[in-house]
């Protein structure tokens, strides 16, 4: 059985040196094209790069761009069920959820990604990645911290991003408690982490937090990549 793959990045792109390699070498051991889904906004195209450069650089030359709306095509479905790697990038966190958790995008998504299909979040797409899709009051209108379902491809975890420029130790805690896991992850920008088999092995580009609540306290850890 192929390993479950899975990138979460606390900023935009790009993916740091160790792991825009490793992301690149895990899409190539097939055919290698990444599909790279993304909420459309003025200036998207020459966004891009930041993406694409550095898997350039590693061997990726086939990209597959869809720009996410309520309902995509057959035709889109199909390409993207062709991709060997898949990114979810980031920017309007609700409207990334919006389009991809309860649709049939995300279950294809967790199909992909149950085969081995190696999935990338940046920001938002790390933000609706786990079980449990937590969005604090600065990334939505309501100024509200959500509690909302994610995709489900990391279980027993949640995920905070741009943790030190949010400030969201606080947040990252409470959402810790609300949902009962066992871990809460603080992602810094230039920071990603990767799971095999939903088990962090690496983290890369920058700091990351972890926090525990056991025994009445929190226990918490930096780490750096």
């Amino acid at each position: 059985m192929e390993k479950r793959l899975l990138f979460l990045q606390g900023g935009g792109p790009p993916f740091d040196v160790q792991f825009g390699k490793k992301f690149a070498a895990k899409s190539l051991e097939e055919k290698g094209k990444v599909a790279i889904l993304l909420v459309e906004r003025e200036g998207w195209k020459n966004y891009l790069p930041q993406y694409t450069d550095i898997l350039k650089v590693n061997g990726v030359k086939k990209f597959f761009y869809l720009l996410l709306t309520p309902e995509p095509t057959n035709e889109e479905i199909e390409e993207l069920r062709t991709c060997t790697g898949i990114i979810i990038g980031g920017g309007e966190t609700e409207r990334y959820r919006e389009y991809i958790v309860d649709t049939d995008l995300g279950a294809l998504l967790r199909e992909q990604y149950s085969k081995g299909i190696p999935i990338a979040g940046f920001s938002a797409g790390a933000l609706i990645s786990p079980e449990h899709c937590i969005i604090p009051p600065i990334d939505n209108a309501k100024n509200e911290h959500l509690f909302l379902e994610g995709l489900g491809l990391l279980k027993d975890r949640v995920v905070s991003v741009h943790y030190t420029f949010w400030e969201e130790e606080e947040n990252l805690k409470a959402a810790i408690t609300k949902t009962g896991v066992s871990i809460g992850y603080g992602i810094d920008d230039e920071a990603g982490l990767y799971f095999e088999d939903e088990k962090l092995t690496a983290i890369d580009g920058g700091d990351v937090y972890t926090f525990k609540y056991e025994d009445g306290q929190w226990n918490g850890k930096k780490r750096n990549g």
